[in-house]
């Protein structure tokens, strides 16, 4: 609608122009006797600029909508589509890659929405328009324009296709090196140890100078581009003036007829010389999205869990009663040959330790997966059995509903940017501060103020202080299932018997089933049962 309205205020303004100046100059009428017609034209103008402010407001609008929904969309994908699984394959992609898309990549669609979209509407309506009302004024002007307009639209495909490949090329470099960077600055501290952080600065200057190159390409074929457009658009409105000129030379055309000709002619080829800048400024947008939809429209990895996310086809019992059975659970390990674990079978308890022992690679941390549905089994399942019975798989409970009844301690536990005491309340927010003090005073934090300020991934804090601000968060969590994965890996020995005995003293203060991962003896010693799983070659299998 503001599009047909910008095409009809065209017309108007060029027909009250061409009245005014002809009336001027054959006339010889003053601004006095003019002044309805300037009072109009100036009408149509403010009306112009009206809807030109209406069409960049609604642009935003729709361009901030799409943004907040992409934004959303590849974060719930990021953040529910097994994220550990896609870590540990290799696959999916970097977290750099994520927060360019997310931010600066996303960002980029405001020129798509704001600026392309608006263009490409008056650049389908704005010609059509003119051409029309040419053709009840000047026919030999209306075929010009006609046969001329669609020039600019061709060079602006070949020019496009073109440039295609460069683009792609282009954000690809960008992701490389937002990926880059950020891996580089997470590891800045152990490649400053190894004496490795001057070949690192060399790789970023190649990465940074590889995208200078693509974006300097794109320049170049962006000003080249609209040389070439501005140069046809030219050209065909020439066309239209020399033909008027020797019409009205010749008295075949009053003046009031060849200045709204002259005057109206431009406005078919304007939308279509700013559509070719505009697709430019937005192509690293388009660049943006198009990934975005490559991952969150990439089917699942192999082996994610595919249990459901928003409802679920019966409510997850309690688990304080209730016996958890892995049974036979085998899963093929992508890019090798290996069963890790093969046909692990195991039962939890509440109020039971249970270890699970084996060697490096059997697949212990991948059985976690399994157990807290991030991921699959290729056979096998994981079953939960209550006290009447009755038995169900983990596929069919909702997985968010299912890890709010466990508290898990992965083998490196991570801590955000905050205090120590929101880092132990992250899975319970509601707790009190007392029961957060009580919680790190058992893992031997007691000397640890609540208060003190972490940064990202615990910096302020050695790594056996971070392993324990993990296990005291899982502790606090009212949760029935507690898996700890090397929980005491790195520890002193008095830290460790002190954490062993707030992990034995949770099983059985609370009828908590535990299940922990350990190689070191003093783990497997507080365990009630322990249980060996191995990984068995494909071909042997």
């Amino acid at each position: 609608m503001l599009g047909l309205a910008t095409a009809a205020l065209a017309v108007a303004q060029a027909w009250l122009l061409a009245t005014a100046i002809s009336s001027a100059f054959l006339g010889g009428a003053d601004a006095f006797a003019l002044r309805s017609t300037l009072v109009a034209l100036a009408a149509v103008l403010a009306a112009r600029a009206g809807v030109s402010w209406a069409q960049e407001s609604v642009a935003r609008r729709c361009s901030a909508a799409v943004k907040s929904s992409l934004r959303m969309r590849l974060l719930r994908h990021v953040a529910t589509q097994s994220p550990v699984l896609e870590s540990r394959q290799g696959g999916g992609p970097s977290s750099g890659e994520v927060v360019a898309l997310a931010t600066r990549g996303l960002d980029a669609l405001d020129a798509y929405f704001a600026r392309y979209l608006p263009q490409l509407v008056l650049a389908g309506l704005v010609p059509l328009v003119v051409v029309a009302c040419l053709a009840t004024t000047d026919l030999v002007a209306t075929l010009t324009v006609a046969l001329t307009v669609p020039l600019i639209p061709l060079f602006m495909i070949l020019i496009g296709s073109a440039t295609e490949r460069r683009r792609q090329r282009r954000w690809d470099a960008l992701a490389r090196l937002s990926g880059h960077f950020l891996d580089v600055v997470a590891g800045l501290p152990t490649l400053r140890v190894f004496g490795r952080s001057g070949a690192q600065l060399e790789r970023l200057e190649r990465v940074t100078d590889d995208y200078r190159r693509e974006s300097m390409a794109t320049l170049r074929v962006a000003f080249l581009s609209a040389f070439a457009l501005e140069l046809a658009a030219t050209l065909s409105v020439a066309l239209v003036a020399v033909g008027v000129a020797l019409r009205l030379v010749d008295g075949l055309m009053d003046l009031r007829t060849g200045l709204f000709v002259l005057i109206l002619a431009p406005e078919a080829y304007l939308p279509l010389r700013q559509l070719g800048a505009s697709f430019h400024s937005s192509e690293e947008g388009l660049a943006a999205a198009d990934q975005v939809f490559r991952i969150i429209e990439a089917p699942p990895a192999r082996g994610a869990a595919e249990a459901p996310i928003d409802g679920s086809v019966r409510p997850v019992p309690d688990l304080s009663t209730a016996e958890i059975r892995i049974e036979g659970v085998t899963v093929r390990q992508p890019g090798r040959a290996l069963y890790a674990p093969y046909r692990a079978s195991l039962v939890l308890r509440p109020g039971e330790v249970v270890a699970v022992a084996g060697p490096s690679g059997a697949g212990k941390s991948t059985l976690i997966d399994v157990i807290l549905g991030l991921r699959s089994a290729d056979s096998g399942r994981v079953v939960v059995v209550t006290p009447d019975g009755r038995s169900a798989a983990l596929s069919a409970f909702d997985r968010n509903a299912w890890h709010r009844r466990v508290g898990w301690v992965p083998q490196h536990p991570y801590c955000f940017p905050g205090t120590a005491a929101e880092n132990v309340k992250l899975a319970a927010p509601d707790a009190s501060d007392a029961a957060v003090r009580e919680a790190m005073a058992a893992v031997g934090l007691a000397d640890l103020d609540p208060a003190t300020r972490l940064w990202e991934g615990g910096s302020g804090l050695s790594s056996g202080q971070r392993r324990r601000l993990g296990v005291a968060r899982a502790l606090l969590k009212d949760g029935d299932l507690l898996i700890l994965d090397e929980p005491t890996a790195g520890l002193d020995a008095a830290s460790e018997t002190t954490v062993l005995a707030a992990i034995r003293a949770a099983a059985r203060g609370r009828d908590r089933a535990v299940l922990l991962v350990a190689h070191r003896a003093a783990a497997l010693a507080i365990a009630d049962r322990i249980v060996t799983i191995v990984a068995r070659p494909e071909e042997s299998a």
